[in-house]
């Protein structure tokens, strides 16, 4: 599962068998994980993180989804 990035204390990845999905980072913190899809960025599920912490990664991913979505692109040759 390759990692694209790291902020604070969040860890941005997606799994290498993803790619008969659309578009998507997981993002991870602790025992904390949410899924976002890309194109548009909108939260897919979310298991542990509160509301206004989960708001706030999601402001995150939207700034970077460009980025994310060219690691996507890179990875999957796609």
């Amino acid at each position: 599962m390759p990692t694209i990035a790291r902020i604070g204390p969040y860890r941005v990845y997606f799994y290498s068998h993803d790619m008969q999905e659309p578009p998507h980072v997981h993002v991870d913190r602790d025992d904390e994980t949410a899924k976002f899809w890309l194109t548009p960025v909108a939260l897919a599920y979310n298991i542990g993180f509160r509301a206004r912490e989960l708001r706030d990664i999601q402001r995150i991913v939207s700034e970077r989804s460009a980025e994310y979505l060219e690691a996507w692109n890179d990875y999957f040759g796609t």
